[in-house]
């Protein structure tokens, strides 16, 4: 039987396979296998037997996985290039995020507080003007 060529050919046999780095491409992105064929047009078998390695995305495809993962085409068949982004990363993002909030609440509440206390200074300076006349 001879073996065919597919386009995952020329990856490096120490490394994962290109169904395991689109799998975990899918994974680091925070989908499921459902969601991810659901934003590709394609059934949820179909990427399961792509991650299984039974079968490969056309080149379409593959630009479009690439592209939604947030990796490089290029490290989806070989391993080499852009990858996902490190679990810490992406948990880093997730506390930076937070923090961003919360400032941006004080930040709210400041302004609030700032407003009432110049209205309040105004109505003073009102009320000792009256006065002095």
């Amino acid at each position: 039987m001879t073996e065919t060529t597919t386009i995952f050919d020329g990856a490096d046999p120490a490394e994962e396979s290109a169904g395991r780095r689109l799998a975990a491409a899918r994974g680091a992105a925070g989908l499921t296998p459902a969601q991810l064929a659901r934003r590709l047009g394609v059934r949820t078998r179909t990427l399961h037997d792509w991650e299984a390695g039974r079968s490969e995305p056309r080149a379409n495809r593959l630009s479009m996985l690439a592209g939604m993962l947030g990796v490089s085409p290029t490290w989806l068949l070989t391993g080499r290039g852009e990858g996902p982004a490190a679990p810490v990363a992406r948990e880093e993002l997730a506390l930076l995020q937070a923090d961003l909030r919360e400032v941006e609440h004080l930040q709210g509440a400041l302004a609030t507080a700032m407003a009432r206390v110049k209205s309040r200074v105004a109505r003073l300076e009102q009320q000792l003007a009256v006065e002095a006349d």
